[in-house]
């Protein structure tokens, strides 16, 4: 579904008005990094899962 370093989309776009957000930890809780800005947000998995739209890139695999 998502992996570390995908580019996701989420329901609300964050307020620099760009949608499109970093993976950038994995575990119990996610963070997620504004492609824009680079505000980091932390937020529990279950909850993230709620708040995601989609999948926009998905990381290369090395």
């Amino acid at each position: 579904m998502y992996d570390l370093n995908d580019i996701v989309e989420m329901k609300k776009p964050h307020a620099c008005q760009t949608n499109r957000w970093q993976i950038i930890r994995m575990g119990a809780d996610i963070k997620i990094k504004c492609e824009k800005c680079g505000h980091i947000v932390m937020m529990p998995r279950r909850e993230f899962t709620k708040k995601l739209k989609k999948v926009l890139e998905k990381a290369e695999k090395e």
